[in-house]
């Protein structure tokens, strides 16, 4: 079987530290790629048609609290026991285990949580 390239999909950043800004970002369909934003070994959390990739060794490293990611994730429906911490990318659900650009009606409500204009 041939290696093919994977389009780069367009991702929302929120990172963990306030001073650092949320964006949209091209990042390539590798674990690599999420691993690097995300400091370590990525988990999913999933919402709906769109999931979240967090480190999930947060807890134990321990990283910072990420209020914003939280706050997204609760507005956008996702039920949530624990709080979130590290840098957080949020993609859409693709098909066939491939990965898909940020959901717009998620980075519509990012802007307005946040009072940012985001462009990829």
């Amino acid at each position: 079987m041939e290696n093919q390239i994977l389009p780069k999909i367009v991702a929302l950043i929120v990172p963990a530290r306030l001073a650092e800004r949320v964006r949209l970002e091209e990042i390539g369909q590798t674990v690599e790629a999420c691993q690097s934003i995300v400091e370590g070994n990525v988990e999913a959390i999933d919402g709906q048609g769109w999931h979240v990739l967090l480190n999930d060794q947060a807890i134990h490293i321990p990283l910072p609290l990420n209020p914003r990611a939280e706050v997204l994730m609760r507005e956008a429906g996702t039920s949530l026991e624990d709080t979130v911490s590290g840098n957080a990318v949020f993609l859409g659900h693709g098909t066939g285990g491939l990965e898909e650009d940020v959901p717009d009606y998620l980075v519509g409500l990012a802007e307005r949580l946040f009072e940012v204009r985001l462009a990829a």
